[in-house]
């Protein structure tokens, strides 16, 4: 017969053996995109790009209240606004007789007289307000294409991926620049506007052009990813159960796909912001009065010479928030590519 002892000690000895101990670490899984979101905290030059992004998203947010901090203007006795013209600091030959000061902190605008740091402050909403909802929109409309003709194929993949080669064919900038005037003319109905009411309709004309050609990309992407992802198991099982088509895309393949969106769409940001910069450049994006990074250069490129002032901050500012934003764009795609390194 064992002694009590003995059993008592095999006893313990086995509950040790099959129970784990009180701190060992329980891990749990995480998900591809908490996974990426921990990946982009560590990276430093994702953090500072978004630092800056948020900088200038700022300055577009609270422009008024930004440049009503300058002081009083002594020639006028008024505060600076974008668009208050002041010819009594301009000389004979339109030039600023006044620079950097406390009521004009970057100097004020040739010929016109025109504060130029409000100019600055108020001309970044344009370039954000494009950039962002372009991006939007383009992606709206390229992720649902993408979904239909990946998962549907047959003759309706065939018709959408002959819509995106068409688009991709096209020689956009020229378009852009031929589209941009007629639009113009036809919403104007044969009435003569004021070049505020031209700037609006430029300005809605510039977001509709851009999203209506920058969706192709993304939908190709997000048509070869759902081709793949419709014969995992996952998907066939849903089919096998009689799970509704739109409920298989929405909620077995889209979140799938959450990483190369929020890639593409971090991209076309940017992209979008340098083109609106561009086109006002050119003359076929927004005009006076409404101020804007793009038509400021347009206007400043002649006097550069003479009044660099007038040119640099907004070729500073555009420069800044399209690398920042493509540098982030960079950095967010490696943090949804396990197979990357920073």
């Amino acid at each position: 017969m064992p002694e009590p002892s003995a059993t008592l000690t095999e006893e313990s000895e086995e509950k040790a053996s099959t129970t784990a101990p009180a701190h060992q670490e329980v891990r749990t899984g995480r998900s591809p995109g908490q996974v990426a979101w921990a990946r982009l905290k560590q990276d430093k030059v994702a953090i500072v790009c978004a630092v800056i992004v948020a900088f200038f998203i700022i300055v577009a947010l609270t422009a008024p209240l930004l440049y009503s901090l300058q002081s009083v203007d002594p020639s006028t006795g008024l505060k600076a606004d974008p668009y208050t013209t002041n010819s009594k600091i301009i000389d004979f030959n339109g030039l600023p007789e006044v620079g950097t000061s406390s009521a004009h902190w970057l100097g004020v605008e040739p010929r016109l007289g025109r504060d130029l740091f409000a100019r600055w402050a108020i001309g970044a909403r344009p370039s954000l307000i494009i950039g962002f909802v372009a991006a939007a929109a383009s992606t709206i409309i390229g992720v649902t294409l993408g979904l239909i003709a990946g998962y549907l194929g047959g003759i309706v993949d065939k018709i959408i991926s002959w819509v995106i080669d068409f688009f991709l064919s096209l020689p956009i900038l020229l378009l852009v620049l031929a589209i941009v005037p007629i639009m113009q003319k036809s919403l104007a109905a044969g009435n003569d506007l004021t070049a505020e009411e031209i700037s609006r309709i430029r300005f809605v004309v510039l977001i509709v052009i851009l999203f209506v050609f920058g969706w192709m990309g993304l939908a190709r992407l997000v048509r070869g990813e759902v081709k793949s992802l419709r014969e995992r198991e996952f998907v066939q099982a849903a089919r096998a159960i009689g799970v509704p088509t739109r409920a298989i895309l929405f909620r077995e393949i889209l979140p799938n796909l959450v990483g190369p969106i929020i890639v593409s769409a971090s991209i076309a940001v940017p992209a979008y912001i340098t083109y609106e910069a561009t086109l006002s450049y050119l003359g076929a994006g927004l005009v006076e009065p409404t101020a804007s990074w793009g038509r400021t250069i347009a206007d400043a490129q002649n006097l550069f010479a003479t009044y660099p002032l007038w040119l640099w901050p907004s070729v500073i500012g555009l420069s800044l928030l399209v690398l920042a934003l493509s540098l982030l764009g960079d950095s967010i795609r490696d943090a949804f590519d396990p197979t990357s390194r920073r």
